[in-house]
């Protein structure tokens, strides 16, 4: 399975509301459901092509290779125990994406899709607009803040330095662009490796076709100055099903 690299040039990138009011003049703006560059709804499957032991089983005890923990982070993952497997916080949203499972998308309304794994029988809420929930207690999930990005205009330098800027005349690529706050911290590995209630995670998801086969790759940056020393940057991808004859939720321990 090829990955899919998803800056292969220097791009101006826009909200998709933007690009929506330039091509619609003084119309009013259609919603974010109405809007919607690309159909992220349906059922997908996660395809492990990379980091399977950390990502299909548990790893042992102190295994934090890739990771970038501070002295902080790696105490927090010596101290963690065998009998604490299977925990939700394996299962928050800086690490849900990672964990292997199947994701149910849709719209919850016009400006909120939701998302639902069956592994760990988690949901996740990602609101468009300035709204992204009431800002109260942290949660598993946290609170996420979606927009569509679409790429607008392109620069490229030629071999002689030379700059070439060309303003495209339809968006040929759109992208979700999803910012969560909020979560009550978790695990990012299901071997105890923290990230903090302070934590920010960005993530986005790119759709596209490989044949016959509908895809999406999620890429996924965690800040967290408590217990990383760099963003801790992953990708993972998901191919769509055809329906939820295989959709078996299953629930994490609390």
């Amino acid at each position: 399975m090829m990955r899919l690299v998803r800056l292969s040039a220097v791009a101006t990138w826009t909200t998709w509301a933007a690009v929506a009011a330039w091509t619609a003049g003084a119309q009013s703006l259609p919603s974010p459901q109405a809007s919607a560059p690309v159909d992220l709804t349906g059922y997908w499957v996660s395809v492990v092509t990379e980091d399977w032991a950390w990502r299909m089983r548990t790893p042992p005890r102190g295994d934090y290779a890739s990771v970038p923990l501070n002295p902080e982070g790696i105490r927090a993952t010596d101290n963690w125990n065998e009998a604490e497997d299977g925990s939700c916080l394996a299962f928050g949203a800086a690490a849900l994406l990672r964990m292997p499972t199947r994701l149910r998308i849709a719209w919850e309304d016009e400006q909120t899709l939701k998302l639902e794994s069956d592994n760990g029988e988690q949901a996740r809420l990602l609101r468009f607009g300035a709204d992204t929930g009431a800002a109260g207690a942290r949660t598993l999930q946290g609170r996420s803040g979606a927009e569509w990005q679409v790429e607008t205009e392109v620069v490229a330098s030629g071999a002689t330095a030379g700059v070439l800027t060309r303003q495209l005349d339809a968006p040929p690529w759109a992208s979700l662009k999803v910012v969560t706050t909020g979560m009550s911290g978790g695990w990012l590995r299901r071997n105890g490796v923290p990230y903090s209630e302070n934590a920010v995670l960005t993530e986005y998801f790119d759709r596209f076709s490989d044949g016959e086969d509908e895809w999406f790759t999620v890429t996924m940056i965690v800040e967290d100055p408590a217990f990383l020393t760099e963003p801790f940057i992953t990708s993972s991808n998901f191919r769509r099903e055809l329906d939820d004859s295989k959709w078996r939720p299953t629930p994490c321990r609390p």
